[in-house]
Parts: C-alpha cells; sequence; structure tokens
C-alpha cells in the first residue's frame, strides 16, 4: 500500500484557524495518529522536526508493509527497521527483494530518524493506554500498524533500546535523552571543516557576482547589481547572521544608528513573538500594541516563514537574543553597515514599485512572482551563479556556500583577537562552545601552522637535540620499502633530491 507524505491545513476546532503540517495518506486516508501527534506538539516544535517525524513514520509504514509476514514478531521486525535504516536494504547482489531499495544512512541521519519513532511511539503508547487495538476507534490498517509497533516499543523496550542515553535520568524513569544508535565522535558544531569565504573575493562578490543579466557593465551601480541579493550578503558576511535569518527581516527593521547615521542599526525580531511595526494602528489611528505573528494575520492574512512547510518557509534556530524578541547585527568591520546602509537606500526605491501582500524585506522584484517574499532556494541558486562567475567552485569545504560568510565572520572576530565573550554575543549564541566551530582554525591553517614550525623543530637538531623522526630511506629499501622511493629522488646511488643541510 502506497503511502504519501503530503502538506496539509488541518482544523482542529470551528474556528478558521489551522496549523500547517506534513501528513501522511495512503487509499484508506490519512494517519490520525501521527496528525494528533504532531497538533499536540505544533506550539514548541518546528516545521523540520515535523517533516522529520512524518519521514521516519512513512518508512516505518513502507517497511512494515514490505515485510509482512516475513519476521514472526513485531520486536523482530522492528529491530530489523533499526537495522536497515543503517545498512539498507539491497544486498550484495543488488537486489531488494522487498522493492525498497533504500540506500544506507549516515549513523547521524538514522539515529534522528529512529528517535524520532522512538518519540512518536512513546507518545502513542501512552495516549491509547499501551493497549493496541483495544478499544481504541482505527481509521485505516496503518492506524492499528502504528499502535502495535507503540504497544511493543513500550512492552518490551528492546526496539531501539540501543538510542536510549547510557546516562540514568535524574528522577528515574525514561532516560533523559536520546544518543546515537552507533558511536559517532563527539563533535561542537558541523561535521565538516567549516571554512569562511575567501575575505579577499568578498568585494569581487559584491561588484562582479552579483550583477544583473545582461546589466554588467551598466555604470549606474543600482542597475548593474542586484542590490537584495548583495545586501542578504552583507547581513551575513559583515554582521554573522545565519542566512534564514536574513529572510525574517522587515523593512521596518533597517534605519540609520542613532550613534553614527551613515551606518545602518539592522534588528532581527523573533518571527512571531517580536514587536509588531510602529504602522499597525487601529481604526481610531492609535498604535495597536501586539507581536508580529497577530500583525502578520490582521494586516496581511500571514503566518509567520518559521511556522511555513512551503518555498515561504524560513527557519529559526532559536539564537540568542539582545532585547526583548530581537537580535542586533553587529558589524565587524563597521565599513560593512555603512556600506549596507547606502545600497538599502538604493534598494529600497526599487522596492516601493512592486505591490507587495507582506512587510517582509527582501522580495522578488520582477516576473510572474514579482512581489511576493524571497525565498532561501531562489537566494542560494542565485549565490552560486555569483560564486561562478568569479571562476571558484560552489563547495562547502571550499568556503563558497552562503553559510561560510558566518564562519568568516567568526574567524574574523577571532583573528582580530575579539574576547570570546563577546565573540559569542556577536555570533548571537547561548553557549560559548557553540562558537567553537567557527572560530577553530581550519585544514588550510592547521597545515601550514605545522608547516611553519619544521623551522623550530629543525633549530634544535642543529643544537644536537633530536625532536623530530629521522627518515633513513636507504635503511627502509633494505627491508622491503623499495616504493618508497621507486625513482630514487631521495637514495640510491645518485639522488636526483638532496635533503636540506644534506
Amino acid at each position: 500500500m502506497t503511502v504519501v507524505q503530503v502538506r496539509a491545513r488541518v482544523f482542529s476546532d470551528a474556528t478558521g484557524a489551522y496549523t500547517e503540517m506534513p501528513i501522511l495518506l495512503s487509499e484508506q486516508g490519512p494517519l490520525l495518529p501521527l496528525i494528533d501527534y504532531l497538533l499536540a506538539h505544533s506550539q514548541d516544535r518546528s516545521p523540520a522536526w515535523m517533516r522529520k517525524v512524518a519521514q521516519a513514520t512513512q518508512r516505518l509504514l513502507q517497511f512494515i508493509d514490505a515485510n509482512e509476514g516475513a519476521l514472526s514478531n513485531p520486536a523482530q521486525l522492528l529491530q530489523a527497521f533499526g537495522r536497515r535504516l543503517y545498512s539498507g536494504t539491497t544486498g550484495d547482489d543488488g537486489i531488494d527483494a522487498s522493492g525498497l531499495y533504500w540506500r544506507s544512512m549516515s549513523a547521524r541521519t538514522a539515529n534522528i530518524l529512529l528517535g524520532a519513532i522512538a518519540d512518536f511511539s512513546d507518545w502513542l503508547a501512552e495516549h491509547s493506554g499501551a493497549k493496541p487495538l483495544a478499544g481504541v476507534a482505527m481509521s485505516n490498517r496503518h492506524d492499528e500498524r502504528m499502535l502495535y509497533a507503540a504497544w511493543e516499543h513500550r512492552r518490551s523496550r528492546a526496539f531501539l533500546g540501543h538510542t536510549w542515553s547510557t546516562v540514568p535520568q535524574k528522577f528515574g524513569g525514561r532516560p533523559a535523552a536520546h544518543t546515537m544508535g552507533r558511536r559517532r565522535e563527539a563533535k561542537v558544531g558541523d561535521e565538516e571543516d567549516a571554512v569562511g569565504f575567501p575575505e579577499r573575493r568578498f568585494t569581487d562578490l559584491l561588484l562582479q557576482g552579483f550583477v544583473r543579466r545582461g546589466c554588467g557593465h551598466h555604470p549606474d551601480p543600482a542597475l548593474r547589481l542586484n542590490l537584495r541579493d548583495c545586501l542578504v550578503t552583507l547581513l551575513m558576511h559583515g554582521a554573522g547572521l545565519r542566512m534564514s535569518e536574513c529572510f525574517h527581516l522587515y523593512v521596518h527593521d533597517v534605519r540609520p544608528d542613532p550613534r553614527d547615521h551613515t551606518v545602518a542599526l539592522v534588528r532581527i525580531h523573533h518571527p512571531s513573538d517580536g514587536k509588531a511595526p510602529d504602522d499597525w494602528l487601529d481604526e481610531r489611528g492609535h498604535p495597536i500594541r501586539g507581536n508580529r505573528a497577530a500583525y502578520l494575520a490582521a494586516r496581511y492574512a500571514r503566518r509567520p516563514r518559521h511556522q511555513l512547510l512551503g518555498t515561504e518557509a524560513a527557519g529559526w534556530k532559536d539564537p540568542m537574543l539582545d532585547g526583548r524578541h530581537y537580535m542586533q547585527a553587529y558589524w565587524f568591520p563597521t565599513e560593512l553597515g555603512r556600506l549596507f546602509l547606502h545600497l538599502w537606500n538604493r534598494y529600497l526605491l526599487q522596492l516601493v514599485q512592486v505591490r507587495r501582500d507582506h512587510p517582509y524585506g527582501f522580495a522578488v522584484l520582477k516576473g510572474k512572482t514579482a512581489g511576493a517574499p524571497l525565498s532561501l532556494e531562489v537566494f542560494k541558486q542565485n549565490h552560486a551563479r555569483a560564486v561562478e562567475r568569479l571562476g571558484l567552485t560552489v563547495g562547502k569545504l571550499l568556503g563558497t556556500t552562503p553559510h561560510a560568510h558566518r564562519h568568516a565572520y567568526g574567524r574574523r572576530l577571532m583573528r582580530a583577537g575579539i574576547d570570546p565573550i563577546l565573540r559569542k554575543k556577536a555570533l548571537h549564541h547561548k553557549s560559548l562552545a557553540s562558537q567553537a566551530v567557527y572560530t577553530a582554525p581550519d585544514m588550510s591553517e592547521v597545515t601550514r601552522a605545522l608547516n611553519a614550525a619544521v623551522t623550530t623543530l629543525d633549530s634544535l637538531g642543529a643544537q644536537g637535540r633530536v625532536v623530530k623522526p629521522v627518515l633513513n630511506l636507504a635503511g627502509m629499501l633494505q627491508f622491503g620499502f623499495e616504493d618508497v622511493d621507486p625513482d630514487g629522488l631521495l637514495s640510491g646511488p645518485a639522488p636526483k633530491l638532496h635533503r636540506r643541510g644534506a
């Protein structure tokens, strides 16, 4: 039976309010237990979390359908599900009799899905009394199977037992958190090496990368450049904001800094809890006090972008805030804040010519969707094209993706000797440990430092102190290591290269 994930608006009462969420749909209808679970957590969990729960549940149902009758009991089936997330379902001959053809997952991805299933199972077992098919109205076969899986999970605790934390919960009962089903190296921040965008190419990116099609040589910068994308990039590179945070900016959130009117004062407010702009007035012309969720609903019949699932969605990672429900952009160096204000004023002249039904600062300026909020995906595509115009390759490890600008900002703070507490404030981290990924030296820096340090070892060696391995190639060749120097560059009767000092 086919189970698909779709986006839906769920109305849970007689009002016109709804919750947008992913649901699972089959020929027998929607999976109601999943809808109930997501509704129960809709106020405190993100749309991204909802998608992960739906994805994990969809996979479990697909696995159950594909293995009906193949495994003798529910415990075996559930444990096999966990194994196949890690290993994939294809045999060495490339054949998968189940027809699933799942590829193997990384430990991190598999454990996220396993943790989501475990939490859903706990909730479902608790709210159904942990009694499968007893006094519970099932709307379809998949509802039955999810309830039975939840019951089996609670009964045996064997399913996903390897994902529970090894540290007991302080007050007993269920362990406090999930750990990885497979051990991984402990890390802080990103798995990959965090490379910042190359500083020497940043001006080129703005002036030569973000050029408008067919206007690459126009003398007027406002017509030659894509000012909107330059502004988003400046917020990331000059103030260290995450890309998604930039897309919550309202036009009202930018003004000259009272301390220096040539520099932009930018505040990114919480998408829903942030203070509504001052232009929200009642029928008497008096300001209305409310948050941005209420403002968007009343003025534009919209929902905050972090609550959406479509192309207009923009995440919110719960950063450390500077004031009541907002964080301020800290320009470093200040000249980038001055450039931002200059380009912003030119950009507003373009923005006012487009009809909009939203307060967001970054919008589509032309085409069929003119006036719509700019999407993250469109910006990422534009950024990639701008990078390629410079002759660079787009890649995380090359420091040429949008998030690399935030890394560049963090490294700039570190190299300038900014105190870690101030770096934490500037990056809007809640923990000092969170900034490690942005400020730790990258692979190239480590390599350069180690190569430079060889000189120090050589000077100590000149003093008669053996402080590094002595590589005796001639001796190694006598013990069958001929492939160490097959061309005789460093050994043999007439070496072609000579070591320094030899």
